[in-house]
């Protein structure tokens, strides 16, 4: 089991945060995911027809973004949450990447509902899973990147486990060693809002979306939430 918590000065800073966990137990990422698939091709037709676009950094949600980050000192033009990042490749290219079908359920629910996403591989977690401000003397190694080895600065928020730096930029880019791949059968994803007292229902309806999507290709899936009042959950 992998506990997941948000740390006091964190809960004191953002007192409006909610995150749901999202647990998925005996995946099965090499079959076919048409619920999926079917939700990016709706999302990628909408957006060609104009009916629909991602949110972009006039939104509430992304502002309250781009504000938390230069609070712990990153710029989030130059290095963006990844709801932003994601949404604006959208906008670009007129598609989302197809990574595997869990990375792709995600990220189709991350731009959809404006929401920051990720997800780590329980099974290469060590310990307990803490949202802190770094001290500075922690290891990252990004997504794609194995032989890379950097220091996230003094004050910036990340996610931390026991043997190291799981996110940048609280959720800028994902680590290589929990990264999630077709091969992954015990996964945590996670869905984001600083702005609970406006958002809290919509983080709630993309927490089931995900989940139903998930529940298709999965033994066991279970939802949990996150918040200042509620830190620290056992999934």
């Amino acid at each position: 089991m992998t506990t997941f918590r948000i740390a006091p000065a964190v809960a004191d800073a953002f007192p409006d945060t909610l995150i749901a966990v999202v647990t998925a137990g005996g995946l099965r990422g090499r079959e076919p995911w048409p619920d999926t698939a079917a939700a990016l091709d709706d999302l990628e037709q909408r957006l060609a027809a104009g009916t629909w676009a991602p949110a972009d950094e006039a939104d509430p949600r992304i502002e309250a973004w781009h504000t938390a980050y230069r609070s712990f000192g990153t710029n989030p033009r130059r290095i963006r949450p990844s709801v932003d990042a994601l949404g604006r490749r959208m906008a670009k290219k007129g598609a989302l990447p197809r990574i595997n079908p869990a990375v792709d359920s995600y990220n189709a629910v991350s731009v959809h509902h404006g929401l920051p996403a990720g997800a780590f591989d329980l099974d290469h977690i060590t310990g307990a899973v803490e949202i802190r401000y770094a001290d500075g003397t922690e290891e990252f190694t990004p997504l794609g990147e194995p032989d890379t080895t950097e220091n996230p600065k003094p004050g910036e928020i990340i996610y931390a486990d026991a043997a190291g730096v799981l996110t940048r930029h609280w959720n800028h880019r994902d680590a290589h060693r929990t990264r999630v791949t077709e091969d992954s059968t015990r996964v945590a994803f996670v869905l984001e809002t600083l702005g609970a007292t406006r958002d809290a229902h919509l983080l709630k309806t993309a927490a089931e979306e995900l989940h139903g999507l998930l529940m298709l290709h999965a033994a066991q899936t279970r939802l949990y939430y996150l918040s200042p009042e509620e830190p620290e959950v056992t999934v």
